[in-house]
This record gives structure tokens, sequence and C-alpha cells, in this order.
């Protein structure tokens, strides 16, 4: 044992260690990138099921249909009366439906601002109070106006005020049933959700007059089309990617395709065909809208309330109606209120490649961990590296070492090089860290309050001094202090370290979010003080590349947007929903390059 213990100290003092974290630090990279290219593989995911017993998915029969053919045509023709009218003349002429079906009816006035624009309206909703309740538990029933591509939701809106005087017919109901009638699927239902949990700001949004129980779940119609369709799309993302609980999605899918024989799909992957491909494409395409933290339709400002919600989106030219869309929604309503308990056994992160194939969070999570580790490694190999004398491992302190290990008495000056340690001065690195960080405060407040027309030239004129701020850290920094080796590894050394705490706990929230930053930020683990200056400045071409600005309008031109309405959807989800990818993006992944480019130019005294 002593042995045992006496050579890993030995390895400890061993100077070849210290060569080994930047290939491991590699490794990592390398195995967190193929982790998540394996996950579509059977061997690594598994079939979806069902773990709450009460959901009952599919064991009732549906009746909705026949009759309610006619009354749906008569509201889509009173539907189509309001067309061109306003939203209160439109709320008026909807409440006036559901107080004759013998509904409460409520409305409530809000108001956002975002990028100088300003997004009020006025929703309506109807309260259907349980025969077998108490009004302690509701379900809720969205049918925006129009849809989050602006689309007129003609069916949709005629098929939930069907359904609604459908459900007053009958008595099996354990919890109320609330149908929210927002003016469009980006700010109405935010206000309606925030009012309904007292969580709103009472200057912008008004309160609501009447409130039923608990959401125990939320569905949400968009139907924009006027012909039959083929299948189901079911949209499940919420901000920041947050997701509802699987077993919601599963009952559709199972009510869906078990009893009404329709087709389901996700993530826009209309023609699956459940190979590697299109697994990967699916959990790819999932991957990036959960981590943008974009909300993706009416159903997502529920989720952020532990409301399980999702949107049931009809799409394709088929033989399915109305009718199948009103049982698919019947079902699923019906399954929901057999609930005893919220949603809790099944998982609330996960990763879907097909509608019957996911992945849990304890095999995915080990991938942007595996790339958090990285940062983490280089972090604590600097931090060690920084002790250390820099004389030692030059060629004469390595032969006076020989000659005086032949000597068999010991003496401070016999140590071996590894254990001579030098006092670390951290204070310019903390101070070059903290301003790297206190300047992200400009961008993150700036973008999210800008008006609209002045992102674009902010924007050009903030890369442009992103790209400069480097530069003058490693001019001017030789003039008030004369920069050492130690100094620029203890500020890579910091830097790293808080990139690699904040992704490693921003993992177990958004897995997307930290995965796709932990990505784009891996150089920054290899760069250091370059002699060369042509060298230097090649290095710092490449990292502005992967810079946060370029990264940015190149997504932006990818997706074949402006950067002017890139950034002011971005400021939408700030000041609207809550999005908090701009504070990753600006104050930890650009202060952390900023902090690399300044590594690559700067230059080291002795």
């Amino acid at each position: 044992m002593s042995r045992l213990l006496s050579s890993a100290l030995s390895l400890r003092r061993d100077p070849r260690i210290l060569k080994l974290p930047p290939y491991i630090s590699f490794l990592c990279i390398l195995v967190g990138v193929i982790w998540l290219f394996l996950l579509p593989l059977n061997d690594y995911s598994r079939r979806t099921y069902i773990s709450e017993n009460a959901l009952l998915p599919g064991q009732v029969h549906t009746y909705f249909g026949g009759s309610e053919q006619n009354v749906l045509r008569a509201y889509r023709r009173e539907v189509d009366e309001v067309v061109d009218h306003d939203n209160y003349q439109i709320n008026d002429k909807l409440e006036d439906i559901l107080t004759g079906v013998g509904l409460k009816v409520g409305r409530q006035n809000y108001t956002y601002h975002s990028a100088g624009q300003e997004f009020s309206g006025q929703n309506l909703y109807a309260i259907l109070q349980a025969p077998r309740g108490d009004a302690t538990e509701a379900i809720v029933l969205v049918a925006a106006w129009k849809n989050v591509e602006e689309q007129l939701n003609r069916n949709g809106v005629s098929l939930a005020l069907t359904l609604v005087r459908y459900f007053k017919r009958w008595s099996l109901w354990s919890k109320d049933i609330i149908l929210v009638v927002p003016p469009d699927s980006k700010t109405g239902t935010q206000a309606w959700v925030d009012a309904y949990h007292d969580a709103h700001n009472p200057k912008l949004v008004s309160a609501l007059p009447l409130k039923s129980g608990a959401l125990q779940g939320a569905i949400a119609i968009d139907y924009p089309q006027e012909d039959h369709f083929k299948s189901v799309h079911i949209i499940y993302d919420g901000p920041n990617g947050q997701l509802p609980n699987l077993d919601l999605i599963n009952s559709i899918v199972n009510i869906a395709g078990g009893q009404m024989g329709v087709t389901t799909s996700i993530q826009k992957m209309k023609h699956h065909t459940n190979n590697y491909p299109d697994r990967l494409q699916t959990m790819l395409r999932g991957m990036l809208t959960q981590g943008l933290g974009y909300a993706a339709g009416a159903h997502s400002s529920f989720i952020p309330y532990h409301v399980d919600a999702v949107t049931l989106q009809p799409y394709g030219q088929g033989f399915q109606d109305e009718m199948a869309m009103g049982r698919l929604v019947e079902g699923s309503f019906r399954s929901l209120n057999n609930l005893l308990e919220h949603l809790h056994q099944s998982f609330f992160f996960y990763l879907l490649m097909q509608t019957d194939r996911f992945v849990s969070i304890g095999t995915y999570l080990p991938s942007a961990m595996l790339l958090a580790a990285n940062f983490t490694i280089m972090a604590i190999s600097l931090w060690v590296k920084s002790g250390q004398s820099v004389s030692q491992n030059s060629p004469e302190s390595k032969g006076k070492t020989k000659e005086k290990g032949k000597d068999k008495t010991s003496s401070p000056s016999s140590l071996p090089p590894s254990s001579q340690h030098e006092g670390r001065d951290i204070f310019l690195p903390l101070v070059t860290v903290t301003l790297c960080h206190a300047l992200s405060a400009i961008p993150l407040y700036a973008f999210n309050r800008l008006p609209a027309n002045l992102l674009a030239p902010a924007f050009a004129i903030f890369s442009v001094i992103s790209a400069t701020i480097p530069i003058l850290i490693s001019l001017l920094t030789p003039i008030f202090h004369k920069p050492t080796v130690q100094h620029f590894q203890l500020t890579k050394c910091f830097s790293l370290l808080v990139l690699g705490m904040c992704l490693s706990t921003l993992a177990t929230l958004n897995f997307s979010l930290a995965f796709l930053i932990g990505l784009l930020a891996t150089p920054l683990s290899f760069v250091r003080p370059i002699k060369n200056p042509i060298s230097r400045w090649a290095v710092a071409g490449l990292l502005n590349v992967v810079a946060p600005p370029t990264v940015v309008y190149t997504a932006a031109q990818i997706w074949s947007v402006s950067i002017a309405d890139l950034l002011r959807e971005a400021s939408f989800g700030w000041n609207v929903w809550g999005m908090y990818t701009p504070v990753l993006v600006w104050c930890l992944w650009w202060p952390a390059w900023m902090v690399g480019v300044v590594n690559v130019l700067g230059t080291p005294f002795a």
C-alpha cells in the first residue's frame, strides 16, 4: 500500500502529466459529438410508452360527428362575417355565441412593448363548469384567431366553438373546460396565462374577471387550411427549451393512430421513413428549436407554468375532415379528464426522433456534459501550470536538476522542477475577465431595447467594436501592467472555469442550448499566446469566424431572414416570453470569446 501511495505521489510530480489535459479535452469533445450521433440508433433510443395508467388513451368511444358537421358550417359562416372586423368587434360576436351556449364569458385587455413596437389586443375566454367537479381543476382549449404565421385560423376557431357546444351537452366532465380565443398566438396566450397565475404586470396586462381551478393541460388548434387533411403535426416545444410531459404527446399519438386512423408527425418531418438519417434530422431539428428558446405556438406559454400543452396542426391533402380533428381533440380531452393528479410519471426532459421513439435525459446528457468538462479540465490544468516556475522548463534548469539529483542529500534547491512553485498574481487576470463580462451588458441591453429600425445598424457597429475590443485590450494592457505567461494562463483559466460551470448547469435545464454553445466555443480551449505575428493574426482571424456576431449573422443568412428581423424576434422573446437565450449568447459566450482572442493577441513579458 505504501509503495502504491509513493508511486501515486511521484506520478503527481511528473511534469509529463501537464501535457495530457489538451488531449483529454479534445477527447471529451470528440466523444461528446460522437455520443450525440449515436442516439438515433436502436441501442440508445427506445420506444415511447404511457406511464400514467389513468389516461387510458383511446379507450373510450368518441361521438363527435354527424349533425355537428352542420353546426361547424354555421359557426364558420359566423366567423366569416367578422373576418375583416377589428379585435373588439370579433369578440363581441364570439361572446354572443358563447353566451347563447350557456357559458360564462370573460375578456382581458393587454399591451406589450418590444423593439419600439406595441402589441395590444383583447383576449376572450369562456368557462364550461364541470357537472361532476368542484372547479378545482380545468383543461384549456386554445383557438387563436391567427396562428404563428399570421394566418387566419378559420377552421380552428369554428371547430373550437363547435366542440365547446358539444362538450356542454355531456355530463361526464370532472374538470372545467376553458375555451381561450386570443387575437394571435404570440402575445394573447402569454397575457392570459400570466394573468391566470397572477404573474402579470398590472400596468400592461389586466386581471382576469373569471377563473377556474388549477390547469391540468392545454391543447391548441391550429387549423388554417380549407381542404381535408392527411396528417396532424404535433408542435410541443416551449420557450427556453421546456417541454410538456411525454405522456401527453404519447396519448395524442395513440388516440390519433390507434382510434382515428390519423398519422402524426413532429418537427415538420412530414415524410419520416424511420431510418437513421430521418431520426437524426428530427432530433437535430428539435435541438435547434429548443436551443434557440423561441416559443413554437400558442401552447408554449403554458409550459413554463408546468401546464402540459401542445398544438395540433392538420396538414396535407387527404380524406380526413374537421370531424376527425374534432374526435381527436375529444379523445384527448377525455383522457385528460381521467387524470387524478397532474402528469408527473413520464419524462419532462427528452429528445424525440419520431412520434414513437425518444431518448431520455440519462442517455443524452453526457454528450453536453463532456463538452462542458473539456473547459473545466483545461481550466484546472492552467491553474496548476500558473503556479509553477517559468524557468523550470529551460535547458539550464533541467541540467542543474540532473546534476543535483546525483546527490543523496536533498535540499529545497534540489527538488524536482514540478515541485517548485511560485505565487500567483491574480489581479490582472481577474480585472480582464471581469471587464469582458461587464461589457456584455451593453449588447444585452441594446438589442433588447432599441427600436426595430435601429437593430441592423446597431448590429453592424457592434460587430466592428466586438472585433476591435480584444485588440485594444492587448495593446493597452502593457502600458499599465506588464503581463507575463502566468497572467495569460490565469486569464484563460478563469474564463474557461466560468464557461464550464455555466454550461454544465445549463445542460440540465436546456441541453440543446448548452450543447450548441459548448460546440461553438470549443476552439477557446486550445488558444494561447503566439510569438509569430503572422500566425497570431491568422489564428485571431479564425476565431472571428466563430465569434458570436459572425455566427448570428450566418444563421440569419441560412434561414433567409434579415438580421434586423432575427434580432427583433429575439427582443420579442426576451420582452414577452422571458427567453434567456440572449443572456447566454452575450453574457457567457461573447465574453469567453473575447478573452480567447486577447490570449492569442497578447505578448507575454519575461
